[in-house]
Formats: structure tokens, C-alpha cells, sequence
């Protein structure tokens, strides 16, 4: 499927660290991460996205440390890689605040919290943003994240997803069937805030959570806001075909992303949804600017800041891949529970083997996970616009390199392209809801959305569906 009806998805892919996925880029003369932690840093921020009318901010998270390495907390601290890292919840309460239009998501982990506080502090930034906020699903895969919750060790891989499918089923019940749609009244003459008729327990008891409800927030201006998942694993792929909106994949080819979307796809139509219902986006680093010959010394200045490959190695990023024969299978690795195999569950495929991992990123196009591209912008909006076209994408996750100069190089140099040919939008609809903007849809989850199940507080005390059997090596 080709998608050149509506202009490409632009997101920006930040972490509130010094480091997300640039290690050592904080170091460029340029750079400004050591203001990470202040709010004109993300004031700042979120006025240079709007001004060139981006769709959304997307932010990364971990509950843990990268603490895996020999040397501990030494080389992710030196580095500052991923730690300290803020509350992403609170960073978009902020930029809530301070834009105006923006698309905020944040990423939150199903694994260690319990769904009921969760569920409030989201459908409160629903309600303060007016409809603009998205969370993104993720399951946690740190060691060190499980014992920050108590645990002595990662809950395990499919475990997890069955526990994250359980969670989305109780805040779709929360935020969509605990109240009804029209339930606030505000009726001064007969004193009633809410009917509360329309307002009701959920009494969800599982597997994993028991929750009586009722959900404390009134129905915010999405119901429910959009749900984001990057789960790249067989698993993890079937959970996005349940419950994701949008979806983020990996990939280091058009080929290879569009085998991804299309197995999400049928994963979505197995579980009775409306495929053509979900987005799809990649990971890109793009680097621009007006000559291809500024834009080649630009990377070059910021690819020599840059910690190598072998110092995200050091600190349990990725497994230690030269241990193991170049055919080694990927689902030995795993099947065995070698060292670094919850990493490789993430994007492991069948028939995969070892030498299929490895390469470096390069400046020709392929990143080590999405597209890499130097140039200028016309040449940069060439590359977006032919992964969308080859692959199904949507839309982008663009990587800030250096803060706030290769965003700033984006709004000016590639939007206007972008815009030019009608592949990026000009002016934000005001009143509009991220799933609107997004999905081109309602406000509210889609008729074929497991969630929207709970529209319908009778079906509060029905069972959901159980989620898939094991999909990752035996």
C-alpha cells in the first residue's frame, strides 16, 4: 500500500535525558542537553516542533538503569546514557501547559505499576491538553528495572505481555465504561454534578490486577488516549495487531518494515479490527542542510562527538554478538536464555541468524535501525517520502541529534519540502484531538478498538479474550 493521500506523521523522538539514543553527542559545542532538566529546555522545544506544525512529541522511557556491563552503573553514569532520566508523565503536564497544538505521548510500563493511579494521571493530562495526549505501551526489559519493583530478576518475556494485556483491559475499563459519555451535568437547579446513574464499579478481577473502580476522572476529550506500542518482537506484534493505534517499528529496510506492517496488519484483522485503522512509524536520523557538502561536515562534526558502538555494547544496550558463530540461529540464542537474549526477542525473526544483526549504521540511507540520511532538505524529504512509499509508513520518529540545532535544520530546511508537496501539513485544525489528527477518525477509540467494548457498561462483566499463546522460541 502506497500512502501519498495525507501528509507524513512527524514526530520527534526525545527521552528527558541527557542521552537517548546519541550517546555522547552532549559533548558537541553546540548542544545544549545540559538544560534537560529545566522547563525552558522543553518550552523551547515544543515552540521550534509547532512551528513547523509536527504532528507530536514522542517520549522515551526506562525504570532501570543499563547496569548489565562488568563495570555496573560506571559507564551508563559516565555517559550519562539514559540516566538521570525524568518522569515523562510530568514532561508532557508541562508541555501541556507551554503548546498550544502538539500531539505529547509518553512512554509507560504495564509491568510494574498497577493500572488504577496509572489510568488517573492519564485521563488527567487527557483533560488538561484537551485531547492531545498518547501513551505509548511498553513492558520493560531492564534487570534492573524489575528489581527497582522488588523483584529479583526480569519477569519474563511473554509474561509480561500477558500482564500488559490484562492492564490495557482494565483502564479501557476505567476510562471508558466506568462513566458514561454524558454522565457530568453540572445542574445548578438540581444540584447534581453527575448522574450518578452513569457512573459505576468496574469490579475487574484477573489474573493480575483486582480493581473495584469507580475511575476518578470524568471522560476526558479522547475517552481514551491514543495508544502507541513498539513491541517488535513475534509477541509483541501480535499485542500491537490487539491494541495499537499506532505503531512504531523497527526496521533497516523498506523491505523489512513492510513485512513488519503487514504482519501487524493481520494480526489486527485476526483480532476482528479494521486494519486500515492503525499507523505505522519508523525511526529516522535526518541531518540537513542547505548543500549536501554542509550537511556531510555537519555528521561528520557530530558522528566524531559520538561514544561508539562498542561503549553501548559495555553497558548491556546489546548483547556481546562476536561471542557466537556468524550462522548461529538468533532462536538458539534465545530458546537458551543466553546473556542479552530479552534484547534479541525484541526484533528476532524467524530464520534469523547471527550475521544478520550485525553492520554498522552508515550515511548512504540505512541507519542501524531506520533511516539514516545526509543531505539537504529536497534530498531529505526524497528519502522520507520513498521509505513511505515502499514501505507503508506513515510517518516518522525524527531523532534529535543535537539540541535544538538538527530539529531547527528540519522545521527549515525539510518541512517546507515536505509541505510544498503536500506530504506535511501547513496549519494545525484547532479543537482537534490527537487521534483525530492522527487516525482521521473521531475522538474516541474506533467501533473495531477492543476498547470500545466498554462503551457498553454491560459488557463490563464479560471476560476479555485471552491473549495469544507462546510466540517467541520455545
Amino acid at each position: 500500500m502506497t500512502r501519498h493521500d495525507r501528509p507524513l506523521i512527524l514526530s520527534l523522538f526525545e527521552m528527558g535525558s541527557v542521552v537517548h539514543l546519541s550517546p555522547g553527542t552532549w559533548t558537541h559545542p553546540e548542544d545544549r542537553r545540559h538544560g534537560v532538566d529545566s522547563l525552558s529546555f522543553w518550552r523551547e522545544l515544543g515552540g521550534i516542533l509547532e512551528q513547523g506544525r509536527f504532528d507530536q512529541l514522542f517520549l522515551a522511557d526506562v525504570v532501570g538503569a543499563y547496569d548489565s556491563a562488568e563495570d555496573g552503573l560506571r559507564s551508563p553514569v559516565s555517559q550519562g546514557y539514559q540516566i538521570p532520566a525524568l518522569d515523562p508523565l510530568i514532561l508532557l503536564g508541562a508541555l501541556a501547559e507551554s503548546t498550544d497544538h502538539l500531539g505529547l505521548a509518553a512512554t509507560f510500563s504495564t509491568t510494574y505499576e498497577p493500572p488504577f493511579a496509572f489510568a488517573r494521571r492519564l485521563a488527567t493530562l487527557d483533560a488538561l491538553s484537551e485531547g492531545r495526549i498518547a501513551w505509548n505501551v511498553v513492558t520493560s526489559y531492564l534487570k534492573n528495572a524489575a528489581q527497582n519493583f522488588g523483584l529479583p530478576d526480569q519477569v519474563q518475556h511473554d509474561t509480561r505481555y500477558e500482564i500488559a494485556d490484562e492492564f490495557l483491559d482494565v483502564v479501557y475499563k476505567l476510562l471508558l465504561g466506568s462513566w458514561d459519555s454524558d454522565a457530568v451535568l453540572g445542574d445548578t437547579q438540581t444540584r447534581t454534578w453527575a448522574d450518578p446513574d452513569k457512573v459505576r464499579y468496574i469490579d475487574h478481577k484477573g489474573r493480575h490486577f483486582s480493581v473495584r473502580g469507580p475511575h476518578l476522572v470524568a471522560p476526558s476529550p479522547q475517552r481514551l488516549p491514543v495508544i502507541f506500542q513498539a513491541g517488535s518482537s513475534l509477541t509483541g506484534m501480535a499485542f500491537a495487531g490487539r491494541h495499537a493505534e499506532v505503531v512504531f517499528l523497527g526496521g533497516n529496510s523498506p523491505e523489512a518494515i513492510r513485512a513488519n506492517v503487514e504482519t501487524i496488519k493481520s494480526h489486527a484483522a485476526a483480532s476482528g479490527r479494521d486494519p486500515d485503522q492503525l499507523r505505522f512509524l519508523a525511526a529516522a536520523q535526518v541531518i540537513v542542510a542547505p548543500t549536501e557538502e554542509q550537511a556531510h561536515a555537519k555528521a561528520a562534526e557530530i558522528d566524531r562527538c559520538r561514544s561508539d558502538w562498542a561503549a553501548l555494547q559495555k553497558n548491556g544496550r546489546i548483547p556481546g554478538l562476536e561471542r557466537y558463530p556468524h550462522e548461529e540461529l538468533v532462536a538458539d540464542i534465545i530458546r537458551r536464555r543466553d546473556p542479552g537474549h530479552e534484547i534479541l526477542i525484541r526484533g528476532w525473526r524467524e530464520g534469523q541468524r547471527v550475521k544478520d544483526l550485525r553492520g554498522s549504521a552508515g550515511a548512504g540511507g540505512r541507519a542501524r535501525n531506520g533511516l539514516r540520511v545526509v543531505g539537504t532538505g529536497a534530498q531529505a524529504a526524497d528519502a522520507l517520502t520513498h521509505w513511505a512509499h515502499e514501505s507503508g509508513l506513515d510517518g516518522f520518529n525524527i531523532g534529535n541529534q543535537i539540541s535544538f540545532g538538527t530539529i531547527r535544520d528540519f522545521v527549515e530546511l525539510v518541512v517546507p519540502v515536505l509541505q510544498r508537496r503536500g506530504l506535511a501539513r501547513t496549519e494545525y485544525t484547532p479543537g482537534q484531538t490527537l487521534r483525530e489528527r492522527l487516525l482521521g477518525a473521531g475522538p474516541g477509540p474506533h467501533s473495531t478498538h477492543p476498547s470500545s467494548r466498554y462503551l457498553d457498561p454491560s459488557n463490563l462483566k464479560l471476560p476479555a479474550a485471552p491473549f495469544g499463546a507462546r510466540l517467541t522460541p520455545a
